[in-house]
């Protein structure tokens, strides 16, 4: 009968003293609370922003100071403080608030600008998609595209005999080269594999563009957005000046006449502050569509 194996016997460990070291003590950083974070990201924010405004209004002052004429700071502010007392009074077409003359100035930009996305976004979709139109219509986008924004304008009133649908041409015919150029851009860069599979699975060119062009190009489209509503604005106060009417290019140009100069620089104020508001929407929207992490 065979023995069941022995296991050896465990090696027996002689105690010995070791070593004690001492490790220097750990600094243990305390996370800061999330108020005070957000408190330090905004005084980081604000003090720069309110140090250059001042800087502008002392500038402002020694303008003042030493042209004649020239409306101080105060002064404009009591101004401002009169003209948005009551800025939709109507005392008559040529009389009316500074409310009314934005909210006109608001809707032509609206519609140039509309009709704008309406017509270039597919045209940039079209160029860059098929080359054939891209050698047809690049040059003209090329020759059209530097033109002055005033020289749309006899083109317009000759066009439509009328102020209100020449102001809106000229707004359409100047913010459109943006959305051309930006979507045809962002098409062409499109990776060469997702038009191959499309081809391998034989889709229509509708579906392309539903379901392949259009959410790779949507950045692209968003900034030829965003830089056309800047130039529609900016379009809008000259085509004003020329056009009359009722509008904020108007309502500077007569306020010259009457040599109320706080009320220009009032409203050169106000249209940098509806611009900013416009752009900045804009990049809200294009930051929610975009890709990048």
């Amino acid at each position: 009968m065979n023995k069941p194996a022995q296991k050896p016997p465990a090696p027996v460990l002689s105690a010995t003293v070791g070593e004690v070291i001492t490790l220097p003590p750990v600094t243990v950083r305390r996370r800061k609370p999330q108020w005070r974070q957000f408190s330090l990201s905004l005084f980081q924010r604000l003090i720069p922003a309110v140090l250059g405004m001042g800087l502008l209004v002392v500038a402002w002052q020694i303008a003042a100071l030493n042209s004649k004429g020239f409306p101080t700071p105060l002064s404009t502010l009591d101004s401002a403080i009169t003209l948005f007392s009551d800025p939709f009074y109507n005392a008559g077409p040529n009389d009316q608030g500074i409310g009314w003359n934005i909210l006109a100035s608001l809707q032509r930009v609206a519609i140039g600008f509309g009709l704008a996305a309406i017509v270039g976004i597919p045209a940039g979709f079209l160029i860059g998609r098929f080359t054939f139109l891209a050698r047809m219509f690049n040059p003209i986008v090329a020759l059209l595209r530097p033109v002055s924004p005033l020289a749309w304008l006899p083109i317009g009133l000759l066009l439509f005999q009328k102020a209100e649908p020449a102001s809106s041409w000229t707004i359409f015919i100047c913010s459109i080269w943006p959305m051309v150029i930006n979507t045809a851009e962002g098409v062409k860069r499109i990776p060469d594999d997702y038009l191959n599979v499309a081809r391998v699975l034989k889709l229509s060119e509708w579906t392309v563009m539903r379901k392949i062009l259009f959410p790779a190009v949507l950045p692209a489209v968003l900034t030829g957005v965003r830089l056309s509503i800047g130039i529609a604005w900016l379009v809008i106060v000259a085509a004003e000046m020329l056009t009359g009417g009722l509008g904020i290019g108007f309502w500077i140009w007569n306020e010259w006449n009457n040599l109320n100069v706080e009320n220009i620089l009032i409203a050169i104020v106000i249209i940098g502050v509806v611009g900013l508001l416009l752009e900045q929407g804009l990049m809200l929207l294009a930051r929610r569509f975009s890709w990048e992490k």
